[in-house]
């Protein structure tokens, strides 16, 4: 069987992705900071992940994996030469120089690609039936890039696995601490269906070599029908991620959950209201105490309050998504509005401050 021929913008969260893609056999092409790239090239990367009823942790070395992984810069790259492209940068970055003359070529390759952002781009959210996408763009950091894009040729798939760079590791070390699966919705094109389907398979099949024997790994690829399957992710982003965030600093994720159950629990059910208002079923969702159960091993804020204590000037705005798609559904909740608000003084905030530095 052919393999595939597959690129993935963005190698930190992206390596995980790929690393499960190497057991097939396939060819991936990481898009990514020419330091990352030297490093990648020369020695690989590496996945740490939990295994259930298993002490440590497992290591996935890419050098080791049946397929082959290469990375380069956004300029390296001819989107035609590719069977699928993963989008999993966060959103901020595809307006960036370089990344959004890719996405250009992306958009007008034609070829099937998989999102794996926390932020739906522009041309998933077309896909779902009365929603005014229009009135929905001030939440990205720049629209633009997604309006060549055939709504058609691009699928969601839900970023629910954890993992983090290690402070005290190279950039090519990515620890997973939360090994959960990656739901994609289907494509309108079914070229794409059939590349997600085997990657499922693929994934499903393959094992680990340790020394006491062959073993199977979590973080699997699940393919869904519906396209509302990944917007699952959106209640826990609104309960946890964003909750991390402070007037003045940043928490952990199991305490922006657990420190106030009652609310986490209002806002989460608040979300998966709004999900079944624009067309998701419940049985598409994920129930609150699954999640907060979840959630109690979320020792490190979320990648969002990271940004913002880092000075960003620009980070995902899920929260500003879920607040203009309610708002169309007539529908607001006091603690969503005061999350949009919060990040939009900080944000604000460290604008100032740069510009002052300048």
């Amino acid at each position: 069987m052919s393999k595939y021929n597959i690129l993935i913008l963005g190698a930190s969260y992206g390596s995980l992705l790929a690393s499960k893609i190497l057991f097939g056999g396939h060819l991936v092409k990481l898009v990514c900071l020419p330091a990352e790239a030297d490093l990648i090239n020369s020695e690989g990367f590496r996945v740490r992940m939990p295994v259930r009823g298993r002490d440590g942790q497992i290591e996935l070395d890419s050098r080791n994996l049946p397929g082959r992984v290469f990375a380069g810069g956004p300029a390296d790259v001819d989107p035609r030469e590719y069977d699928l492209i993963g989008l999993a940068m966060q959103e901020p970055q595809y307006g960036s120089p370089g990344v959004r003359e890719l996405l250009e070529a992306i958009a007008s390759s034609g070829v099937p690609c998989m999102s794996i952002m926390n932020m739906p781009p522009l041309p998933y959210m077309r896909r779902i039936p009365g929603l005014d996408v229009e009135s929905l763009k001030p939440a990205y950091t720049a629209p633009a890039v997604w309006d060549n894009f055939d709504p058609a040729t691009l699928t969601l798939c839900s970023p629910d696995p954890q993992a983090i760079r290690p402070p005290d590791a190279k950039a090519n070390v990515l620890q997973v601490t939360l090994p959960t699966n990656f739901k994609v919705a289907r494509f309108d094109v079914e070229k794409g269906n059939e590349i997600v389907r085997r990657l499922e398979r693929e994934i499903d099949a393959a094992r680990f070599d340790a020394l006491d024997g062959r073993m199977e790994l979590p973080v699997k690829l699940r393919f869904h029908d519906s396209v509302f399957v990944p917007l699952a992710k959106w209640a826990m982003l609104m309960a946890g991620n964003y909750r991390c965030i402070t007037e003045d600093g940043m928490r952990t994720a199991r305490e922006a959950v657990h420190a106030d159950l009652e609310e986490s629990r209002s806002i989460y059910d608040f979300v998966v209201e709004v999900c079944m208002k624009i067309g998701a079923s419940r049985d598409e969702l994920v129930p609150f105490e699954k999640y907060a159960g979840a959630a109690e091993s979320l020792s490190r804020p979320a990648s969002a309050a990271r940004a913002l204590n880092n000075g960003a000037s620009n980070i995902e705005r899920a929260d500003k998504l879920v607040q203009l798609v309610a708002r169309q559904k007539g529908m607001s909740h006091p603690v969503l509005d005061g999350i949009v608000a919060l990040v939009d003084r900080r944000l604000e905030a460290n604008r100032r401050a740069q510009s002052a530095a300048a």
